[in-house]
C-alpha cells in the first residue's frame, strides 16, 4: 500500500512539473557571436585602460629584485635549518 501511495504521489509530483516547465517561456538564445563581440568591445577599453595605468608606472630596477629574491630565499633556508634542529 505505501508503494502505490508512493507511486501516485511521485506520478502526480511529475505530472505537475512537467505541465509546470510547458507553460514556462523557453529563454532567449544569444547568437555567440553577438556575445564575442561584446566581449571583444570589452577587452578593448581594458586594454587602454591598463595602457593609460602602465604608463604612469615607475620602471623597477631588476638587480634590485633579484637581489630580494635571494634574501627572501636565504631567510627561508635558515628558517628550514632552524626547524630541523629542533
Amino acid at each position: 500500500m505505501k508503494r502505490l501511495l508512493a507511486l501516485l504521489a511521485g506520478a502526480l509530483g511529475l505530472g505537475a512539473l512537467l505541465r509546470r516547465r510547458a507553460h514556462e517561456p523557453a529563454p532567449a538564445v544569444d547568437e555567440p557571436a553577438d556575445a564575442l563581440r561584446a566581449k571583444l568591445a570589452e577587452s578593448r577599453v581594458v586594454e587602454e585602460d591598463r595602457d593609460a595605468f602602465e604608463s604612469g608606472e615607475t620602471p623597477v630596477d631588476e638587480a634590485d629584485v633579484t637581489a630580494r629574491r635571494a634574501d627572501v630565499h636565504e631567510r627561508a633556508r635558515q628558517a628550514i635549518d632552524e626547524l630541523k634542529q629542533s
